[in-house]
């Protein structure tokens, strides 16, 4: 947030706080955020508990100790939980990021409004200050009585025309005074409950950083405590399980009829989203250096002309759904029950994707992770 908008905003909150003034009430409005059922997500708690290894016993605590051989797969299920969590948090983090900078916007909006309207009421009261002077120099006689008082009925009968007109002046003067100072208190009380949401959703980011952060120190605490060796197997069972689920997706003949060609745009997002392989994953990022899963789609789209919403849960909530036998290079494929994580399909079974901590952009299977559905940002 810039200066510019931080002194408006300062300007906003000092009207608000002098909403006594105004007799303007604070009210603040709820509004539903765009993230997942509870059915719909991982339980994730604040301090991971072991996860069961295949021979029924309990992995051993990420605190050093050696984790035997016979247990990486149930290591590789338990990082791939984590990460998961991890991605849901980034996501209502993301999703709090950019209510926030809205409120922000909305909220600098406001503040140069209720300027305005102070110095409109400023310069109304002013010229309502000069007519009552006016009017006081003029002695306040009532018509009558200067019609009696006065040597030339015409120059009376012009006077009085001229006092009619400002009467209705001075009437129309009061009427805006009011009506200016009407919006003034509604200005306040809308500042005061944009200011109370903004300072909702910057504790909502602050929390989600630090449930991703959790999720992302857990599990590199876990790698950590395998060896080199362990790690490398480890690889080579993530490659594994990303190549028996790819093999299962395809035998399904989903890409048998998946003929289209991509749009105009469609290419243009391919073609940005591909440039950006090799990047690292960096959660919360969009960009230029480094990217999270809904921070590559977001800005490939934008970079092909056509804004999407920032978040994966958004994306798929907003766009249009395409069935996957119908989907295009440029489609967004998101995946898991909740849209937790999404990719760009780029054809022939394949997408680019940012895929997690630790890891870069990179082209993988479209079927390596369960499909919640296609949606299309140019349809």
């Amino acid at each position: 947030m810039g200066p510019g908008k931080r002194s408006l905003i300062g300007a906003a909150v000092t009207v608000v706080c002098a909403g006594t003034v105004l007799g303007a009430p604070g009210t603040a409005f709820a509004r539903p955020g765009p993230g997942p059922s509870a059915s719909a997500t991982r339980p994730a708690s604040a301090s991971p508990a072991p996860t069961p290894s295949p021979s029924g016993t309990a992995l051993p605590s990420p605190s050093g100790t050696a984790v035997p051989d016979k247990d990486l797969e149930a290591v590789r299920e338990k990082l791939d939980g984590l990460y998961h969590d991890a991605a849901v948090a980034t996501d209502a983090y993301n999703a709090a990021e950019e209510k926030a900078e809205r409120q922000s916007d909305r909220l600098a909006a406001l503040s140069r409004r209720i300027a305005d309207g102070q110095r409109r009421l400023e310069e109304l009261q002013d010229r309502a200050g000069a007519a009552a002077r006016a009017q006081y120099r003029g002695g306040g006689l009532p018509p009558e009585a200067r019609l009696v008082l006065s040597d030339d009925p015409q120059e009376f009968l012009d006077g009085a025309g001229r006092v009619l007109q400002g009467e209705r002046a001075v009437r129309d003067l009061l009427t805006e005074m009011a009506r200016t100072q009407r919006q003034l208190k509604d200005d306040a009380a809308d500042a005061s409950a944009r200011w109370k949401k903004l300072e909702a959703d910057r504790r909502a980011k602050a929390a989600a950083k630090k449930r991703v952060e959790r999720r992302i120190a857990a599990a590199k605490k876990l790698e950590s405590s395998l060896e080199k060796r362990q790690r490398q197997r480890l690889a080579r069972l993530e490659q594994q399980a990303a190549a028996r689920a790819q093999a299962a997706w395809l035998a399904t003949g989903v890409l048998e009829n998946v003929k289209a060609k991509a749009s105009a745009q469609g290419r243009k997002a391919v073609e940005f989203a591909t440039a950006q392989i090799g990047k690292p994953y960096v959660w919360g990022a969009e960009g230029p250096k480094s990217y999270d899963c809904s921070g590559l789609t977001s800005q490939a789209w934008a970079a092909a002309g056509r804004p999407v919403p920032r978040t994966s849960q958004e994306q798929w909530k907003r766009l249009r759904h395409v069935e996957v036998t119908d989907m295009r290079p440029g489609d967004l494929i998101v995946y898991y029950d909740d849209a937790s994580h999404v990719a760009l399909y780029v054809g022939d079974g394949m997408i680019v994707h940012a895929p997690r901590p630790g890891r870069t952009v990179t082209l993988a299977g479209a079927g390596t992770m369960p499909i919640l559905g296609v949606v299309r940002p140019d349809a």
